[in-house]
Order: C-alpha cells, then sequence, then structure tokens
C-alpha cells in the first residue's frame, strides 16, 4: 500500500472527532522523571471515552459512511477496546453495531459492550472463526465491515491523538506509542511526520508478541503466531494499511518482557494514581530499559488505554 496521506486529512479527521471524544490530559511526574532521567509527558488515553484510544479511530470511520450504510450498521470482530469503542461511537450516531467477540474475552470487556447497546455474537478464539462469524453476520445485516484498525478512516482517527498531544506539548524530542496491529503509531508516526518532522516516533511491544519487531526489522509482515504477553491488547498483526507508515516512519521498535511491563505498570499506578492497562505500560518500561537513549530529552508517552479486569491484576 502506497503511503497517500496528506496534512489536511489529519486536520479533518480531528475536526471531525473532537466535538464527540475527549480532550484527554497530558500529566507528568516529578518522580517518575527523576527515575528515567528525562521529562516525560503522559498522554492520558485511559482517560478517553470507552477507556481507551480507539473511540477516535471508531468515532471518525462510522463518520466517513453514507447515510445508507449507517443505517444498515456496522460489524467488526474485537475480543476488547475496539469492541467497546465500536459499540459506543455507534451508539452515540444511532447506528446498529454488531460485535463479534471469542468465547474467551474478559468479561468486563463483554459487559461494557452490552452496556453500550450493541449486539454481541460469540466465537472459538481464532483468526479464522472470527473472520468467518463477522462475515456470516456481514451478509445476514448488509453491515459495513470496520476493521479494528487496518483501515485508513480508523487510522487518520487515531492520528488525532498525536495531533491533540503536538498541540499540547511542543519541541517534543519523541513521542513512544504500544504496537499491536499498528493503527495508533502509525497515525502517530503521520502526524509526527506533517507537524513535527524532528519528533522520533518509537513503538514499545512486549517480548512475547513481537512480531512488530520482526516485520519491522525484516521488511515483510510476520503474523502473529501463539503470542504469549500479559498485554492482551498487543496480540494482532500488522497490517497492510499499517505496515507501510510504520516501516517508513517510525524510528525503532523495543521490546519489553512481562515483569517489566508489570513493574512499569505499578509505577504509574501508585505514583501517578491512575488506572492503566498492561498494554499502556510497554511504553514507560521501553524508558526505563533503555534510559541512555532517551536522557535529557522531551518524551511523550501514549497511554493508549485502562480498561482493566479488576479480577485478573498481575499485581
Amino acid at each position: 500500500m502506497t503511503l497517500h496521506y496528506k496534512k489536511e486529512d489529519i486536520i479533518a479527521a480531528y475536526e471531525r472527532v473532537r466535538q464527540r471524544i475527549h480532550k484527554t490530559p497530558v500529566l507528568t511526574s516529578a518522580l517518575i522523571n527523576e527515575m528515567a532521567e528525562t521529562k516525560l509527558y503522559f498522554k492520558c488515553e485511559n482517560l478517553q471515552k470507552a477507556g481507551s484510544f480507539k473511540i477516535r479511530g471508531a468515532t471518525n470511520a462510522i463518520l466517513q459512511l453514507s447515510e445508507d450504510e449507517k443505517k444498515k450498521g456496522v460489524v467488526t470482530h474485537s475480543s476488547g477496546n475496539f469492541a467497546q469503542a465500536l459499540a459506543l461511537a455507534a451508539r452515540d450516531l444511532f447506528v446498529p453495531a454488531y460485535i463479534v467477540m471469542p468465547d474467551n474475552a474478559p468479561r468486563v470487556k463483554v459487559d461494557a459492550v452490552k452496556a453500550y447497546g450493541a449486539d454481541i455474537r460469540f466465537c472459538k478464539n481464532t483468526q479464522t472463526e472470527r473472520v468467518r462469524a463477522m462475515e456470516e453476520w456481514q451478509q445476514e445485516t448488509g453491515a459495513t465491515f470496520l476493521h479494528p484498525y487496518d483501515n485508513p478512516h480508523v487510522i487518520l482517527g487515531q492520528s488525532s491523538c498525536a495531533y491533540e498531544l503536538l498541540n499540547q506539548v511542543s519541541e517534543l524530542d519523541n513521542i513512544v506509542s504500544p504496537v499491536g496491529g499498528g493503527g495508533l503509531i502509525s497515525g502517530t508516526a503521520l502526524t509526527a511526520s506533517f507537524f513535527s518532522p524532528n519528533t522520533n516516533v518509537f513503538a514499545a511491544e512486549p517480548k512475547g508478541a513481537d512480531d512488530a519487531w520482526h516485520s519491522f526489522n525484516y521488511g515483510k509482515i510476520f503474523p502473529s503466531e501463539n503470542p504469549q504477553t500479559i498485554a492482551d491488547g498487543l496480540l494482532t498483526s500488522l497490517g497492510e494499511y499499517t505496515f507501510p507508515v510504520i516501516r517508513k516512519l517510525v524510528s525503532d521498535i523495543y521490546t519489553v518482557t512481562d515483569e517489566e511491563i508489570i513493574e512499569a505498570m505499578k509505577i504509574v499506578w501508585t505514583r501517578m494514581k491512575i488506572i492503566i492497562e498492561p498494554s499502556s505500560a510497554t511504553s514507560l518500561a521501553v524508558i526505563l530499559k533503555h534510559k541512555a537513549q532517551f536522557r535529557d530529552q522531551k518524551t511523550a508517552l501514549i497511554i493508549s488505554g485502562g480498561n482493566v479486569d479488576l479480577n485478573r491484576l498481575p499485581f
């Protein structure tokens, strides 16, 4: 896929979604700065509607549909944050939403999707089953499939997070964001390339699900096969739209262990008094692991979400 995005696309996406989402705060912690030996700025998408940045992409994608498509609704398959985001965005825009979820999806996420009024069907937790169930439902309803991340309108919606961030903190040296399927990091990298070209964008990934690291370093998409990590939001493979952006515009991808992720998560919970999910903690884990790389610079970390099952905390 060629990179055909323009600066105007990012501004248009932001203008489209900004009235329908929260402008999330940027927090700092003197204590964590001391530990990391640098200046850190936490962009708190854990305080976003539906608990993660995903509402941005879901909202932008729905708003790009025709009136006829909106009437027929939207369908997706997701085990968590995109399911919640699409359900809420669809409800707020009076669009039917059909969500396929794996039968082992966290109860807290299933309950949230139900509360937002979407219809749910369960399937076995394999990519093949998820796609099959989604396609069946799509045929029945005529709904438009919205991919959780590998969709240009979703990517542009996610870019609004970094666009907001760059207007909140000037002259950033670096932005570090988690990478799963790549919607957030590709939107972030696009935004930085247009509006802050001197800012490096780095991706943070769990060692137990390091398909993006392999894809980035070997120049082709490596599928995520049997990933083993506590960061349940980062289990998916890069897609045909996200991969080229990441390969061209991201400076590097760093991996961290689950132990390092848990330690970073604990630090944020105890020092900053905010709830973040394991996937979000990968960014701080990278900073703490590579202090020399980030020392005495201005670095923003995107806290991607805060949807945690309190009955399954890792500490």
